[in-house]
């Protein structure tokens, strides 16, 4: 009996050690689950977080640069770069392969880069700036590689705004022109945002913002685009025909110091950066590049005579035989003008006459007279690389250094300068600072004006400077002339300093003008440096030039003729309707 009750009970006992193991371990996995859920919450959740949440950068938008009536220069547009971490993707031989293969990229050399970065960075870009819709195309074919949004700098009117408006890095960080004077300006204040991605690096969801990107400031430029065009082509057919070595055009507005067009040649295509050889064509030569003004300074030497009283329009200047030697330095004329006028001194440009003043006044009322226009000092526009030139100021001043002051040799000038100097002209005596931004007409308002001539003398040498385009005087620059608009300038001729002083067959050409003569609204100043060919005269290179921008100028302008031949009659066709 005894006997048979003992396997009964050692059945039930493995059945009880069963049930115990079991129990133990429904404990352990809940004890473990528990231990999940309270103990370690915090800590699994972060992990996850770090698995799945990304707190991304939100790119700022720069500045859109404008000219003054709106026309987008400069404006950026959303693109997306590729990158990968390089911990993930090394060693995958063929991921690597097919990616550059996609990429157009080097095979060889982006597996060096990872490798390179794979203990030192998490982030590496491999290709930067794409269309969104390639990005994307890439980022669905491939694990491990990742797209980042960015914007692109984008400058729709090209080589043509080129070296005022400058052009910004593939960081979007300015690198010249206004780009770099306002980068603080139009550069944004970047976000951040945290996304929920998936294992491709697919965002799935956006959580939250943390803190919202602020987008750049607008800049609006001075200048007009339509009379910038105009300028620029003018200028670029006229640069090719000369087979010049550079060449630069200003045009400002007398009223309100304001650039409406500053365009140079050779000029550059900024979104060809990497095709650069030569960085001297970065230069915005207008601004940055100085030189001897010659015989555009002799307007400024006439108004020191007339402010000494010494002189008047009307005074007798002997100028023959055309030459004369200072010491062992010879002055010269074009040729013998004979007795002159201080008024025909500037219509015919003669170097003899300007001299004689010069060393009857002295040096220094004509270094007064040009301090007070501009020259020897900056423009103050802030553009990057802008100078001042040099006014000399000697002690004790020889006769050939007083005598070749007087037509333009021994100072140096921008173009920028000598445009606001002739404004001074144009202005009735009134000094005022450029600008290339638009001004406000609040600050228009407040514009420092500093009369640094006076409305008579200044009224003066304009009606002297319109003798220049007179043929029925004997101008040297008719070629300047305006179809149906008075003009008042002058022509400049200066050798040009090589190795062993002045070249004989280097010369700079170069043309001031006002527009319209009788009531100026525009100066215009035109350069073209060492030109090729028999023609280097101001009045033969320059003045053309002066001419053709000037005629599309007036149209765009919107500036009523005011030189009508009394035989002409205007006719207004009716309309049809």
């Amino acid at each position: 009996m005894t006997e048979s009750k003992t396997p009964s009970i050692f059945r039930f006992w493995r059945l009880y050690l069963v049930l115990a193991v079991m129990l133990l371990c429904v404990m352990a996995i809940g004890w473990k689950v528990g231990t999940l859920h309270i103990l370690e919450r915090d800590f699994l959740q972060g992990q996850g977080d770090d698995r799945t949440i990304r707190t991304v950068p939100l790119v700022a938008n720069r500045g859109l640069i404008t000219d003054r009536n709106g026309e987008p220069l400069a404006v950026s547009t959303p693109v997306k770069s590729i990158w990968v971490n390089p911990g993930e993707i090394v060693g995958e031989a063929r991921v690597i392969n097919r990616l550059a293969e996609k990429l157009e990229l080097d095979a060889e050399a982006l597996t060096g880069r990872i490798e390179q970065n794979v203990t030192e960075r998490q982030f590496l870009y491999v290709k930067r700036q794409l269309p969104p819709a390639d990005a994307e195309k890439i980022l669905s074919e491939f694990d491990g590689v990742y797209t980042q949004l960015e914007y692109q700098r984008f400058y729709p009117q090209g080589e043509v705004t080129a070296h005022l408006v400058g052009f910004s890095n593939i960081d979007d960080i300015g690198q010249e022109g206004l780009e770099l004077t306002y980068d603080d300006w139009l550069r944004g204040v970047p976000g951040r945002r945290q996304v929920m991605i998936d294992r491709r690096g697919h965002i799935i969801e956006e959580l939250n913002t943390l803190e919202t990107a602020q987008p750049g400031k607008n800049l609006e430029l001075s200048i007009d685009f339509r009379l910038q065009n105009i300028a620029y082509r003018e200028l670029k057919e006229e640069f090719i025909t000369r087979r010049a070595k550079a060449a630069s055009v200003v045009v400002l507005d007398v009223s309100t110091g304001e650039v409406l067009a500053m365009v140079n040649q050779p000029s550059y295509n900024p979104h060809n950066k990497s095709d650069f050889t030569d960085f001297s064509v970065l230069r915005n030569r207008a601004i940055t590049d100085v030189f001897e003004p010659g015989s555009t300074i002799k307007a400024f030497t006439i108004a020191a005579a007339l402010e000494s009283g010494f002189y008047t329009p009307e005074t007798i200047v002997e100028t023959s035989p055309g030459w004369m030697m200072i010491g062992a330095d010879e002055i010269k004329d074009l040729f013998d003008y004979g007795t002159l006028t201080v008024e025909k001194i500037i219509t015919k440009s003669s170097n003899i006459g300007s001299s004689k003043i010069a060393l009857q006044i002295g040096a220094e009322p004509i270094r007064n007279v040009l301090d007070r226009v501009g020259f020897g000092q900056a423009t103050v526009t802030g553009f990057p690389g802008e100078r001042s030139g040099i006014l000399p100021n000697l002690r004790r001043w020889s006769r050939i250094e007083t005598a070749t002051l007087s037509f333009g040799y021994g100072l140096s000038s921008s173009a920028l300068q000598l445009a606001q100097a002739y404004s001074v002209i144009a202005d009735g005596g009134i000094r005022k600072p450029v600008s290339l931004l638009k001004l406000s007409e609040e600050a228009i308002a407040d514009l420092p004006r500093e009369r640094v001539l006076s409305e008579t003398i200044s009224n003066q040498v304009l009606e002297i400077l319109k003798t220049v385009v007179d043929s029925s005087r004997g101008g040297s620059a008719v070629e300047a002339k305006v179809p149906f608009y008075t003009v008042a300038g002058k022509t400049g001729t200066a050798h040009v300093v090589g190795k062993f002083g002045y070249e004989e067959n280097l010369h700079n050409s170069l043309f001031v003008g006002l527009a319209p003569a009788s009531d100026p609204q525009i100066v215009v100043v035109t350069i073209v440096n060492e030109p090729k060919g028999e023609e280097h005269y101001g009045g033969q290179v320059a003045a053309p030039l002066f001419s053709k921008i000037v005629t599309g100028a007036m149209r765009i302008l919107n500036i009523a003729p005011d030189d009508i031949p009394a035989d002409r009659t205007m006719e207004i066709s009716p309309i049809k309707l």
